[in-house]
């Protein structure tokens, strides 16, 4: 048997990993700036989730939801309080598309409508109901074509309210920060208002904080700098620092009916171990306050670099436009400068590092790409 062949991959292989740093099986190290799709939050091997994955493996690793599992309530605590969230629910799943599946299934099921409103250039997952609110017609199969879903265009609150009047939208989802769109930050006063006239009409507004939340941008969700409260928050991606974990954050509005929602994997022991791992590392290391600090100093210094046509984002969530197509330099970053780097589209890098990133080694990507630029 063969692997299915639809990753473009790099001629690379890593086997080992401390923080920020990749080692490849020939001994060269890299930097890493992307995370693995800003998966690794609290940086790669990180010995706190190493010795409390180990010490609960040697426990038991796996059982379904059919028995008691206290650490789906110990990790709901801390999230709660981590967040700002801790009158809100937990529903916990494996995957991003996964949550956002179950978002706007639950979305659904309160007000009984089928219409979503999603936003252009947005990426919310590769499954059925994920990849028909995700803005790009080449992902989706026939068979994910029966959602009515509408794309209006980011930070446009006429189109949100003239497509909301009738009052037969179920939700309303967006990103925190459009990650795969280019690392586009969504206007406070558009997502204030865009809370209003969900409120008024009776929608639910889910915030997708799979890429932007978990203290990438300096506040624990993206979102929160507009001081709205959204009615679902799906997360991911940095919540088990590279262990498939996933969830939905559900606000009080939202009765539990038994069956509705459903995971064999969702919440088990290992999932909610490496979560509650990242938690503890995050407030004992003081991460999210690093990314706001260290994401500050690099985007003002990225910003002197006259070969970068713009820079986007906020804390360590950033996005590198260029006026000429990225691909040279983000070979040249890999191969020669060692450096792991994302990319959307033709223009933009996306850097995602751990949020663990010092000062030191910012510096140090931004000589390495200074030498490629």
């Amino acid at each position: 048997m063969k692997i299915f062949d639809v990753y473009p991959r790099w001629p690379i292989e890593p086997v080992y990993a401390r923080g920020c740093k990749i080692y490849d099986k020939e001994g060269n190290e890299y930097l890493d700036f992307y995370g693995g799709h800003a998966v690794i939050s609290i940086g790669h091997s990180h010995p706190g989730y190493i010795a409390k994955m180990t010490r609960q493996l040697e426990k038991i690793g796996f059982y379904s939801n059919s028995v008691l599992i206290p650490l789906q309530n110990e990790y709901a605590e801390k999230l709660g309080k981590a967040s700002g969230y801790p009158d809100y629910s937990l529903f916990m799943v494996n995957s991003g598309a996964e949550a956002n599946e179950n978002a706007l299934k639950l979305a659904s099921f309160y007000n009984k409508r089928k219409k979503v409103v999603a936003f252009r250039s947005s990426f919310h997952g590769r499954t059925s109901a994920a990849v028909g609110v995700t803005d790009c017609a080449i992902y989706r199969a026939p068979v994910n074509e029966n959602l009515e879903v509408v794309f209006l265009p980011l930070n446009d609150i006429d189109a949100v309210r003239e497509t909301l009047k009738k009052n037969d939208v179920s939700s309303v989802i967006i990103e925190g920060i459009q990650g795969i769109g280019g690392i586009i930050v969504p206007d406070s006063e558009f997502l204030k208002e865009l809370r209003k006239i969900c409120d008024e009409t009776d929608t639910i507004l889910i915030l997708d904080e799979i890429q932007s939340g978990y203290g990438r941008t300096g506040l624990f969700f993206a979102h929160q700098e507009a001081e709205i409260r959204p009615d679902i928050i799906t997360i991911a991606k940095g919540m088990g620092n590279g262990f498939p974990v996933s969830g939905i954050l559900i606000s009080p509005r939202f009765t539990a009916v038994a069956g509705q929602l459903g995971s064999t994997f969702g919440g088990n022991y290992l999932a909610c171990a490496a979560a509650i791992a990242v938690l503890d590392a995050m407030e004992e290391e003081n991460l999210i306050e690093n990314a706001a600090q260290v994401g500050g100093y690099l985007i003002c210094e990225l910003k002197k670099i006259p070969a970068i046509k713009e820079v986007r984002g906020r804390g360590l969530m950033i996005g590198l436009e260029l006026e000429q197509p990225i691909r040279e330099a983000r070979d040249q970053l890999l191969f020669q400068e060692k450096v792991f780097t994302g990319a959307t589209g033709i223009h933009v890098f996306r850097l995602l590092p751990p949020l663990c990133l010092s000062k030191e080694l910012a510096n140090e990507f931004l000589k390495r790409l200074n030498r490629v630029l």
